[in-house]
């Protein structure tokens, strides 16, 4: 079996007013290559840390964690941002958009970072646009988008690289219960496609629409379940 991403024995500390906090006490944690998991827990279980740690902006302070067969736990900060810009895919619930740019230039900024954006990446831009539903509104700017729409930009900008997986960081936080609905139907749209989803959530109905869901409580993992008879 082929993993998208693997985290063996991970801790991390931190230390603060003088004292060491230890937010995640050796998670282990398989994620195989089309899986759809859902990572859940209360304030202070390391959702986040982990999450960041999935997402290579922050480093284990013991613990390996690989990407497909690469140990992404030692890279210097060069490195780990080419890491970020090629392989993964970041949704957050804030959009993260920049207003200056239209939908089609959000959506090719992981393009620019990698100095990169030939008629080819062009196309596949446009394409992404097409899928997500925005393919009439290519020359729109953020602010000329509802909070819906926003987060299908973020979600087409999240694949432009074919990155390894989608790290959707509570995608649906700031949406109304309808336009929360189409988000997850596309994710999970994209999730049957083949594409490996990792989404942090606090939201139990949001959390039942993933493969899996893992539980974490005082930095471990609390439990690891397989939902609607997936293996």
């Amino acid at each position: 079996m082929m993993f998208a991403a693997s985290i063996q024995q991970v801790t991390k500390e931190y230390a603060m007013d003088g004292e060491v906090v230890r937010a995640l006490r050796g998670v282990s944690l398989d994620i195989p290559e089309g899986d759809y998991l859902a990572i859940m827990g209360a304030s202070g279980s390391g959702k986040s840390t982990l999450l960041n740690l999935l997402g290579c902006l922050d480093r284990p302070s013991a613990g390996t964690i690989l990407l497909g067969t690469d140990d992404v736990s030692r890279l210097t900060d060069d490195e780990l941002s080419e890491i970020r810009a090629s392989r993964i895919g970041f949704v957050f619930q804030s959009y993260n958009l920049i207003p200056q740019l239209t939908v089609l230039e959000n959506i090719e900024v992981p393009l620019y970072y990698q100095k990169r954006l030939s008629s080819s990446d062009r196309h596949r831009s446009q394409e992404l646009a097409d899928m997500v539903g925005l393919g009439d509104r290519l020359k729109h700017r953020p602010t000329q988008l509802s909070g819906g729409q926003q987060q299908r930009v973020a979600i087409a900008r999240s694949l432009v690289n074919d990155p390894y997986f989608i790290l959707a960081d509570e995608p649906t936080g700031n949406l109304d219960s309808v336009t929360t609905e189409e988000i997850l139907s596309l994710l999970g749209e994209l999730n049957r496609q083949g594409k490996t989803i990792i989404m942090v959530t606090h939201e139990p109905d949001v959390g039942q629409r993933a493969k899996r869901i893992v539980r974490l409580k005082d930095g471990m993992v609390l439990s690891d379940k397989r939902l609607n008879g997936e293996r």
